[in-house]
């Protein structure tokens, strides 16, 4: 009766805790020797996805990361990296009404049904966006690990409410202001402008809505992955929808290559300064589980969030009679502008992960990666 809790092979996430229990968490093994990090570095990138402002939950939790152990003097040990994150505004009794009477579009019924009624059902409990904190910490370790390969991730919101951004990814530092300074981390200031407008017209309604992160991963080499079960697009799709509230993910052109015919689908490799790259990448940097040194594009989409203060029709469980709930709490109207940098996290991870695999499988072999992680090839 066991709850899957962990992600990864040699570079392994672990993540513990609750929405209104003491703290989440994150174990993260695997981790190389020497890696300079502090507590600073990974509070940056929980500020990125933390809650507050106008288009977020307003729960006041400062998102301060302790590291328990696996660093010393400012660097990894190659011991287990062990991350806390204390909750600290919680307030429970919000949920006490559905203990018994599930809400519509949570996992209050099938929780209540898998652990026989003693889960901890206070917001959500292990299934709460409260967890990805965690996510996102283990994720800042991950991202320490690209960097030795030069690969780096960006995850944006490309679209909310059917407004969708336009613009072109790119791995640079500007495009990464561009996606953090906006506060539904879309780097599209005009179509962020008519996504705001939506988000607060759905406030307003006592509404919420869907949304799409797009994400990017720069500078990967080709030949990572181990299909067919252990295929690149196999492990980011099963490690992102694993993200609280995700429902879908394509890689690449994803759906609209059903509409394409065979001529049309394909990515013509040719050959760049001793390289191969590929003239177009309607694959999403994967073919065949493997990458394929152009950058991995894929999409999540992320369900409208299911706390809305309208009224909505659920069964009580101890007399199964209808009854009425309402969205109690603090929720956020949209998610993608909160998910984007879970899902960079765990995009992250599943990469580091592959890279440490493929090193400890092929000692010597990131010295021949120097053209790539120097950008000289697969890039954009």
């Amino acid at each position: 009766m066991a709850s899957r809790d962990s992600l990864g092979e040699v570079f392994r996430v672990s993540i513990f805790g609750e929405s209104h229990g003491p703290g989440v968490g994150a174990l993260v093994t695997g981790v190389p020797p020497g890696l300079e990090v502090d507590e600073a570095y990974i509070n940056r990138e929980l500020e990125r996805r933390r809650p507050g402002g106008p288009y977020a939950s307003p729960r006041r939790e400062a998102d301060r990361v302790e590291i328990l152990s696996g660093v010393f003097r400012g660097r990894t040990t190659g011991a287990p990296i062990l991350l806390f994150i204390r909750n600290v505004d919680v307030k429970p009794g919000f949920y006490e009404e559905f203990r018994y009477k599930p809400r519509p579009g949570h996992a209050d019924y099938v929780a209540y049904e898998r652990y026989l009624g003693h889960q901890d059902y206070r917001g959500g409990g292990i299934f709460s966006g409260r967890r990805t904190a965690a996510l996102v910490a283990a994720g800042a370790i991950a991202k320490l690990v690209l960097a030795r390969y030069g690969v780096r991730v960006y995850a944006y919101v490309k679209s909310i409410g059917g407004v969708e951004a336009r613009v072109e990814p790119r791995d640079s530092e500007e495009f990464r202001r561009a996606i953090d300074g906006d506060p539904l981390k879309c780097p599209d200031p005009e179509a962020s402008e008519r996504m705001r407008r939506l988000v607060e017209e759905a406030r307003r309604e006592g509404d919420s809505l869907g949304s799409v992160v797009e994400a990017v991963a720069f500078n990967v080499p080709p030949g990572l992955g181990d299909p067919p079960l252990g295929g690149v697009d196999a492990l980011l799709a099963r490690a992102v929808m694993a993200i609280p509230a995700a429902k879908a993910v394509e890689f690449g052109e994803g759906f609209a290559l059903a509409l394409m015919r065979g001529s049309e689908a394909h990515d013509s490799p040719r050959a760049v300064g001793g390289r191969i790259v590929h003239e177009t990448n309607r694959s999403g940097g994967i073919v065949g589980g493997l990458t394929n040194g152009m950058p991995i594009v894929f999409r999540v989409a992320f369900k409208p969030p299911s706390s809305i203060p309208k009224p909505r029709r659920t069964v009580d469980l101890r007399s199964l009679s209808e009854a009425w709930v309402s969205g109690r709490g603090r929720h956020d109207p949209v998610i993608g502008p909160r998910a984007a940098p879970v899902v960079e996290a765990v995009a992250a991870i599943v990469l580091a992960d592959l890279l440490l695999l493929r090193e400890a499988l092929l000692p010597g072999w990131v010295e021949d990666l120097r053209p790539w992680t120097r950008g000289e090839a697969g890039g954009d």
